[in-house]
């Protein structure tokens, strides 16, 4: 599993009712179902994603995020989780708005676009960035609204909003002290847990 599935996996308390956005394969829902006998459903939209949910025995829904939640009524979820995919939305404050009328928490994971690396690679060549949590040139990338840490954390603060809980990826471990103290520069992937007040 995936650095940034690992710690939404111990974030998740047994027995919950979940919410998986862009559920990918399935692979969080299927482990915390046989682990933590988790509840709930994936939302998914590539029919190869869908087919991996149905083979492990995923409860998955073929929907397109940008059009919302709004089959879903309000708390009917413990938790919403959206992994990798906030970035990729039209209008990813009126997602955060949705997940959290659906449940009370949600956990959301992006790639930070002010990681150093990035910089560095913009800075001195020139060109927009290319690496594991930015996979695509920038001609077909899903990516199309690219954030920081200091960014959600301010999109958070307008919509009060209150962060529980933050963490840091770097490639594929939890972050060190450096990328704890200074997320916005030395973070891979930006991982939030938040609640509505």
């Amino acid at each position: 599993m995936r650095s940034d599935l690992t710690l939404i996996y111990d974030w998740v308390p047994e027995r919950a009712k979940v919410l998986d956005l862009a559920c990918g394969d399935g692979t969080l829902l299927h482990a915390l179902a046989r682990d933590k006998q988790v509840s709930g459903y994936g939302l998914e939209i590539d029919p190869d994603g869908i087919t991996r949910c149905v083979s492990q025995g995923v409860n998955v829904i073929e929907q397109n995020l940008d059009e919302g939640l709004a089959n879903f009524e309000d708390d009917a979820c413990d938790l919403v989780i959206m992994t990798q995919a906030l970035q990729a939305l039209r209008r990813p404050d009126l997602m955060l708005d949705e997940m959290l009328r659906v449940a009370r928490e949600c956990i959301i994971t992006f790639p930070n676009f002010a990681y150093w690396r990035h910089r560095v690679h913009l800075g001195l060549r020139g060109y927009m960035p290319v690496s594991k949590t930015l996979p695509h040139a920038w001609y077909d990338t899903p990516n199309i609204h690219l954030s920081t840490f200091n960014d959600f954390e301010a999109l958070c603060r307008d919509k009060g909003l209150k962060i529980v809980d933050r963490a840091v990826g770097i490639k594929d471990h939890e972050g060190r002290l450096m990328s704890r103290l200074w997320p916005n520069l030395f973070g891979e992937i930006a991982i939030f847990r938040i609640t509505r007040d």
